[in-house]
């Protein structure tokens, strides 16, 4: 074949290879422009074994999106349930920046989510002991801190544990009403020592005084025992009214439904108003329009009792105490009206703590254990009332004991 001939088929090749290798070209410019933006532009379609190599793209990039759909909805489960969680959780870099933080911490803590991101943990707590747990990097306990907080105190528990060599969990617990639990346990038992020190020293006393050489005798020895047994009979008072209150407080059983006649309740605490006063003031029954009620017996008993026996104590001689049980508000109200001395404003919030006395010195000498108002209160929560105090110094007191009407007996 002459070389004239070939040119032809030499042209043709030339120009099958010029395809080709513009196609190849095409193709490697079409992946360069995909990998420069892979997230902006969709894989390209390929010709020839390029085809096979941008469709491989696609499965990998499919199972990539999967892959990071499935991370993300994890992730999002993950925060919506630490975003749940009652403790605050604050994440720290490793130099003590917020990387995140759930509603529990903003709520501990003066923080804002959209705000405070990225501060320094140290420059938002500004508390001495909070930086020093940051300096010292170790933790034995958690830290306790008081936080002031919408017009109240907090007290949280603080830990803050390491994790992944790479920054710091916060974690705080509110622990503000354990923190008064506790403290209300340790004055209880300072004020049940108190209250049994003294009749203790009284009657321990004495009984030395029977063990020496030269015992008592007579009119002294008589003296001495009337003061031993009123000591005595002042422990046994405190005694059953702290077991009365134990029983109250943890007894989880639902109140009694009895019928009780107030007619006879009435006349009872009246008789024995009368033989705790001996005279020296006037007990009288008010109204008593209200009808029987439903409900435990004994716990109500005690309760109303309690109220009158501290209007005869703290009403002077030739005062007057009335007792009335009416309809106030549409509901059955047991009250007990004194003409006493009175209570200042700023007691009458706490006469129902266990202890408090606005005279400890009166209560004491006219045989008050202190827990009369405590044990008035859990009975009337335990069926479903409220005691409301009403005072004016220097003209005396009414304490209302106020029933649902769904305790009338019908």
């Amino acid at each position: 074949m002459a070389i004239g001939d070939t040119w032809p088929l030499l042209l043709f090749i030339i120009v099958v290879l010029a395809a080709l290798l513009f196609g190849q070209i095409r193709q490697r410019a079409a992946l360069r422009d995909w990998l420069e933006a892979p997230t902006q532009k969709e894989i390209p379609d390929g010709i020839g074994p390029w085809r096979e190599i941008f469709s491989r793209l696609r499965r990998l990039r499919k199972e990539e999106q999967r892959a990071y759909s499935d991370l993300s909805n994890t992730l999002d489960q993950f925060r919506l349930a630490v975003q749940a969680l009652p403790d605050g959780v604050i994440l720290l870099d490793g130099t003590e920046h917020v990387d995140w933080m759930n509603a529990a911490a903003c709520r501990h803590f003066p923080l804002d989510a959209s705000r405070d991101i990225g501060a320094q943990i140290g420059h938002l707590i500004r508390q001495g002991k909070f930086h020093k747990l940051l300096e010292s990097k170790t933790q034995s306990e958690p830290l306790l801190l008081n936080i002031e907080r919408n017009g109240s105190e907090l007290v949280l528990a603080i830990l803050l544990i390491p994790f992944a060599n790479a920054g710091t969990l916060l974690l705080s617990r509110d622990v503000t009403d354990l923190a008064r639990t506790d403290a209300i346990r340790r004055d209880f038992v300072a004020n049940v020592s108190h209250e049994l020190r003294t009749p203790l020293t009284v009657i321990s006393g004495f009984v030395e005084q029977f063990l020496s050489e030269t015992p008592p005798g007579g009119d002294t020895a008589a003296g001495f025992f009337k003061l031993m047994a009123d000591q005595s009979a002042r422990m046994n008072r405190l005694v059953a009214d702290l077991l009365t209150l134990s029983q109250l407080e943890n007894d989880t059983r639902p109140v009694a439904d009895e019928v009780i006649s107030m007619e006879e309740m009435l006349d009872d605490l009246h008789s024995e108003a009368g033989a705790l006063a001996e005279g020296r003031q006037t007990i009288r029954i008010g109204e008593t329009s209200a009808g029987d009620l439903r409900g435990s017996a004994h716990e109500l008993r005690c309760a109303f009792g309690n109220l009158v026996s501290n209007a005869v104590r703290y009403t002077p001689v030739d005062g007057t105490v009335t007792l009335n049980w009416r309809i106030e508000g549409g509901c059955p109200t047991f009250s007990v009206t004194d003409t006493g001395i009175g209570i200042p404003a700023e007691h009458i919030p706490r006469l129902t703590e266990r202890f408090y006395r606005v005279d400890k010195g009166r209560s004491s000498a006219t045989g008050g254990t202190g827990l009369g108002l405590a044990i008035v209160k859990h009975v009337l929560t335990r069926h479903q009332g409220a005691l409301a105090i009403q005072s004016d110094i220097g003209r005396g007191s009414t304490f209302s004991a106020r029933l649902p009407a769904a305790r009338l007996a019908s």
